[in-house]
């Protein structure tokens, strides 16, 4: 019967969009690395919907689903950072997992207390960056700031601005032209509304 379920599973999902941790037996700390940044890629292609296979927890001590109990705190905070829209149980040993859209990377609120806070970007790491993307990354700031109302802004206000969304951008961004296809779907998403 597994086996029905899975294949019926990797209908549903796509293999690019089922992650099975099972298979490998992480540590909980591999485990939840591995969630966010498959989570992270996973939502810049745009999958919307994928499955995390944790495991029952049957082989840990006392039965306890450690890497379960990881994964589904790691995504909790990704909720938060605008990585994830919502999770909800699949079966004893696996998370249905809806992705939000690439631009709640960009409209996630700002935390004001917690362990995890997202750090402003270095102004030097813009300067690091090819012309090209830092002219896609003033148009998007540009235009999101714009969207907020801010306009005409001065040069001050459209840096803090790239800033602001080079840092949102950036942690899912393993590259930089994955950077620039990330802007770019930000800002069609923005666009979009």
């Amino acid at each position: 019967m597994g086996t029905v379920l899975a294949a019926l599973d990797e209908v549903r999902y796509g293999v690019a969009n089922i992650l099975n941790l099972r298979e490998s037996r992480p540590t909980v700390a591999d485990a939840v690395a591995r969630t966010e940044s498959w989570l992270r890629a996973r939502q810049v292609a745009r999958a919307g919907e994928v499955l995390i296979i944790t495991g029952r927890g049957n082989g840990s001590v006392d039965g306890v689903a450690v890497v379960r109990l990881g994964v589904e705190r790691a995504c909790g905070q990704l909720k938060r950072r605008g990585v994830v829209a919502s999770v909800r149980q699949h079966s004893p040993g696996a998370l249905h997992i809806t992705l939000a859209p690439v631009s709640a990377l960009v409209e996630a609120p700002a935390r004001a207390r917690g362990a995890v806070t997202m750090r402003a970007a270095d102004p030097a790491a813009l300067a690091g960056l090819a012309p090209a993307t830092r002219a896609a990354l003033r148009t998007f700031a540009e235009r999101s700031l714009d969207d907020l109302g801010a306009h005409a802004s001065g040069a001050a206000v459209i840096e803090g601005e790239m800033l602001r969304l080079f840092a949102r951008l950036a942690p899912s961004a393993p590259s930089e032209p994955e950077l620039v296809r990330l802007i770019g779907t930000a800002s069609d998403e923005l666009d979009a509304r």
